[in-house]
């Protein structure tokens, strides 16, 4: 149920596009290469241990390079940067103290590159809507979390990660859900 409701809540995300060589409201017709800026909301939860139940929402921004290599299938990488924030605590005991006397919980805010690369995959006749999955690669580019009594890295430096959704391709702006 809480990935379902992430997954709506990602149709915040929009991306504003640039059309080459042809006028955007004119046809369905889709060109080889397209290209463009994203911008969206970054709706996420850092799992583990005594960490805050809920959402926190975050930015991102970036670019994407659309290649169209069929009419029915093209590859989308893309570059972004991705702001993650989240809450914890040290121990489940800290939950009555961090509700009413302010006790240890820590915000951690996460700055990541992200670089997926998606396979677009048209539904149906129309070429505006896509189906995306691929691969991602996101790399930690900045950890800053408030009042711990250590310096080490607490979060991984960079991971992979599976990621699905649908494109919709509208005249002058797209939007996007993935998860």
């Amino acid at each position: 149920m809480i990935k379902l409701k992430l997954l709506f809540s990602l149709l915040a995300m929009t991306t504003f596009s640039s059309f080459a060589q042809r006028n955007p409201l004119s046809s369905d017709r889709e060109n080889f290469f397209r290209f463009g800026a994203k911008g969206g909301v970054n709706i996420n939860k850092i799992d583990g241990q005594s960490y805050k139940d809920g959402f926190n929402f975050n930015y991102q921004i970036g670019g994407f390079l659309q290649f169209n290599l069929t009419n029915k299938i093209g590859i989308q990488p893309e570059v972004s940067f991705v702001q993650s924030t989240s809450e914890f605590s040290s121990g489940a005991d800290n939950v009555y103290d961090d509700l009413f006397l302010g006790g240890g919980q820590r915000k951690a805010k996460l700055n990541y590159l992200e670089v997926p690369v998606f396979l677009n995959v048209n539904l149906g006749p129309s070429k505006r809507v896509k189906l995306q999955v691929g691969p991602a690669f996101n790399g930690l580019l900045k950890q800053t979390v408030d009042s711990l009594k250590t310096n080490a890295d607490i979060f991984k430096k960079a991971e992979w990660s599976a990621i699905g959704g649908l494109w919709v391709q509208l005249p002058l702006i797209n939007l996007g859900a993935r998860y």
